[in-house]
């Protein structure tokens, strides 16, 4: 695949060996749609999701894509009183990605992320690739040498 996307650009100057899969040629839009047309298991299939606290931080959260983040969680494990959704027209703008497409690798800027500690569970974990269609596949490890991140219980 020569359309390379911004996180696979980044992945390969910090030479993190990764898996890239695309859905381009299906109907999948949610991540349990994208985890069936990939045939891969949805408890690994990782969903990005950007929130702001009570401080007006954000922070990015990582939750399988067949669980739903908990808000009550997610602001303990960051230290913040409450936190919610971003409104989806803040996501390009603060990050650079859109609705669909958001990565943890290659926003703007740097939020504290946190990745739901399942995660764990697995060899490697599917989030997006930067763009509708795309997602890499990359140890937790490999994910460390790119972004900083702690494990939390952040689902329900």
């Amino acid at each position: 695949m020569d359309d390379k996307t911004n996180v696979m650009r980044i992945l390969d100057q910090k030479k993190v060996k990764y898996s890239e899969h695309t859905y381009l040629n299906t109907d999948a839009i949610g991540g349990q749609e994208v985890a069936d047309a990939l045939g891969e298991d949805a408890n690994k299939v990782f969903k990005t999701l950007v929130t702001v606290g009570k401080t007006g931080n954000h922070y990015v959260f990582l939750v399988p894509v067949n669980k739903e983040l908990s808000l009550k969680k997610a602001a303990k494990a960051v230290g913040e009183k409450k936190i919610e959704m971003i409104k989806s027209k803040e996501l390009l703008p603060l990050t650079g990605y859109i609705h669909g497409g958001c990565s943890p690798i290659g926003m703007k800027k740097f939020f504290k992320t946190t990745i739901h500690e399942s995660a764990k569970d697995f060899d490697t974990i599917m989030f997006s690739g930067g763009k509708i269609g795309y997602q890499v596949e990359t140890t937790l490890d490999g994910l460390k040498k790119v972004i900083r991140f702690d494990l939390a219980d952040i689902a329900e």
